[in-house]
């Protein structure tokens, strides 16, 4: 007889699949035990993972035979996808269809599926203050996700949908940090004018989905929003001043200039900030901080993050 349950946790690696891993391992008395899938058993995160004590096992969302074997025996799954190795919200999908074809075949108790809205709900694809993408999308990297949430209904499957939020840790490693000024003061960049940007810590998002399996069946079939908390640009800018020694101004410019910028997905992340921008109150409603630190009593706000990483932040 297994002593704890197994959750099978896909995209280990990274940072929210990570987190949860964490979470688990470093709770004695957890209820869980972790299989942490990667691509590479052999990369430096995974070896660090087994030293922590999770059994990681390699499978790719490319290979549907590799996904089952990892979830054999698993009483719960973690599925996360990667967007931004592609690009492409069609790929996606058909990973989230492949997620869904190992677990039809597993015994699976719980999913936790990290979604987002299909933001064709506030911004339809006949309307043009945005282009579409891809054909068909306003927003790739939401609309793939949210549209693929009624797969897992259609599929009947026992599914907690996650909607996490815009990652603190992009200034780190997107690119999305202060940028030095010819004036020598340092501008944060955003294409949100004056509304607040809900936002959270990537590890904290692994703490909240280990939150959500510790209620058992409390949240199978609802959708739960996460954030650490909610800032504008002004106020981010501040506290990013405070923490860097350096003075950082907000710098508020249009979703369409913001396209435009060049690098990869600029497309998709002005459409998205757009969204989020026109459709504030709505879209940070869904996003609730109490219930979020309700399930994951660690979970830092902005301040408290860059007491921790601000130090990693590249200052250009």
């Amino acid at each position: 007889m297994k002593k704890n349950k197994l959750i099978t946790v896909f995209g280990a690696t990274g940072g929210q699949g990570g987190g949860l891993v964490r979470a688990i391992l470093s709770d004695q008395n957890s209820a869980y035990q972790v299989r942490a899938v990667t691509r590479n058993a052999n990369s430096d995160k995974a070896k660090a993972l087994v030293q922590s004590g999770a059994e990681v096992v390699e499978a790719d969302v490319e290979d549907i035979d590799s996904m089952k074997k990892a979830l054999e025996g698993a009483d719960a799954a973690y599925f996360v996808t990667f967007f931004w190795e592609h690009f492409s919200a069609e790929k996606e999908q058909q990973h989230i269809k492949n997620f869904i074809e190992a677990a039809k075949a597993s015994h699976l108790e719980h999913i936790i599926w990290s979604t987002l809205e299909d933001m064709r709900q506030w911004v339809p694809l006949d309307d043009d203050r945005m282009p579409t993408l891809q054909e068909k999308y306003k927003v790739p990297h939401f609309d793939g996700k949210g549209e693929a949430d009624q797969f897992f209904k259609d599929a009947g499957l026992p599914v907690t949908f996650l909607r996490t939020s815009f990652y603190w840790d992009n200034l780190i490693h997107f690119g999305m940090g202060p940028q030095k000024g010819e004036d020598g003061n340092y501008y944060f960049t955003l294409p949100m004018d004056d509304k607040k940007l809900a936002a959270i810590a990537v590890e904290d998002i692994g703490k909240c989905a280990y939150g959500i399996l510790k209620k058992g069946s409390a949240f199978i079939d609802k959708t739960i929003g996460i954030a650490g908390e909610k800032l504008s640009g002004d106020e981010m800018a501040a506290k990013l001043s405070q923490a860097l020694g350096v003075t950082v101004k907000y710098n508020s410019v249009s979703p369409e200039a913001y396209r435009n910028f060049g690098f990869p997905g600029a497309d998709d992340l002005g459409n998205m900030f757009q969204v989020k921008q026109d459709f504030n109150a709505a879209y940070n409603a869904n996003r609730d901080e109490a219930l979020s630190r309700e399930l994951n009593p660690e979970l830092q706000d902005f301040d408290t993050w860059l007491s921790k990483y601000a130090s990693q932040i590249p200052l250009n």
